[in-house]
């Protein structure tokens, strides 16, 4: 890897750290951050901004959740001209929905009740709380899985984990996670076997669909398996490497079974706090990690990462600079054959010949 090649974004338009970000065709929506209410799409292609909105003013965040939902109804939701957005948890807890249209389009200029955050609903009207008075909700992390991609799985302070239907608009299940923290932590689905899912024949030959899940923070590697029809959980220890044990905050990325982590915060009192640099790797079929030689060109914490499979692009928004609120947007390019994406035997060897380009925006 090479230090001296670099690529340059646009400057965010205001500082941000504990920032929330989705994916939709070639913008990420940056929504929100540390008592930053304000809503962003940045145009890959363009590189260029523009303002969504803001979140209500009765709204504070801090440590909060950001997920895309699936319209099951719309069988090519990939090319869809709108998108749905959930937000919620955090310190001042909130659950709020956004329909999106493309701020870059014309389309948005009449598009009424869109780009808005709005109260998530039931299919009575009746606003729904997710979170409530169920524990601590900094630094929440969830993701969407499920047979019809209707169940939110939520990982929060100090060790829980929750199943929401976003069916029923109700949660079907909490347990209790065999660790001591999870705050502002990796919570990714398995994507080794097509966004977490795996089909099971049972000795009775009934197919069972079991979701599996990576959840890692500080010193702790789960292996989260869901089975759907029994409503359980199955939880599996993994190893985490030494250079990193001590670090959560840090922004991750999960790549046809490759998960990257970027920084991070080790939380020690006193002059031995550390805001990290490196990134490390976590191979999900080997069970191996590895520490990059190459590093961040600052030490970043509250960052977010996220992956435009199209361009192979992956984005690392905001975060803190040691004390100060970083204005930085990194662009860290992999670059393999494409055969990679398709062909799982070699990929291992091949990813540790990626080359990270990355520049701190000026």
């Amino acid at each position: 890897m090479s230090n001296q090649i670099f690529q340059t974004l646009k400057e965010l338009p205001i500082p941000l750290d504990q920032v929330q970000c989705v994916l939709y065709k070639h913008e990420l929506l940056i929504c929100g951050g540390y008592e930053q209410r304000a809503c962003y799409s940045y145009h890959k292609i363009k590189n260029e901004y523009k303002f969504i909105c803001e979140y209500p003013s009765d709204v504070q965040l801090k440590g909060h959740c950001v997920v895309k939902l699936v319209d099951n109804s719309n069988n090519n939701n990939k090319d869809s001209n709108q998108i749905t957005v959930l937000s919620f948890g955090g310190l001042y807890k909130h659950t709020l929905v956004m329909k999106y249209v493309s701020v870059w389009s014309d389309k948005s200029k009449n598009s009424n009740n869109y780009n808005q955050w709005i109260p998530f609903t039931d299919n009575h009207n009746n606003q729904i709380d997710i979170g409530g008075n169920y524990g601590d909700y900094v630094g929440v992390r969830a993701v969407v899985s499920g047979s019809n991609n209707h169940l939110l799985f939520i990982t929060y302070q100090s060790k829980n984990i929750s199943v929401f239907d976003l069916n029923i608009f109700q949660f079907i299940k909490r347990d209790i996670l065999p660790t001591d923290f999870t705050n502002y932590h990796c919570f990714v689905s398995n994507s080794e076997n097509g966004q977490g899912q795996e089909m099971i024949k049972t000795n009775q030959g009934k197919i069972k669909q079991n979701y599996k899940m990576l959840l890692f923070c500080k010193k702790t590697g789960l292996s989260i398996e869901y089975d759907e029809d029994s409503n359980s959980f199955q939880f599996r220890q993994l190893t985490v490497c030494h250079n990193i044990e001590q670090f959560f905050r840090y922004a991750y990325v999960c790549i046809n079974g490759v998960i990257l982590f970027f920084g991070g915060w080790n939380c020690k009192i006193g002059s031995d706090r550390i805001i990290s640099k490196s990134v490390h790797k976590y191979s999900i079929r080997e069970n191996k990690w590895m520490t990059f030689k190459n590093t961040l060109l600052s030490p970043l914490q509250y960052c977010t990462a996220i992956l435009s499979e199209e361009d192979n692009y992956i984005h690392i928004i905001g975060g803190l600079d040691k004390r100060t609120v970083s204005t930085n947007e990194i662009k860290c390019i992999i670059q393999y054959w494409t055969r990679t994406f398709k062909i799982k035997l070699g990929w291992i060897d091949d990813f540790n010949q990626i080359i990270m380009k990355y520049n701190r925006m000026k």
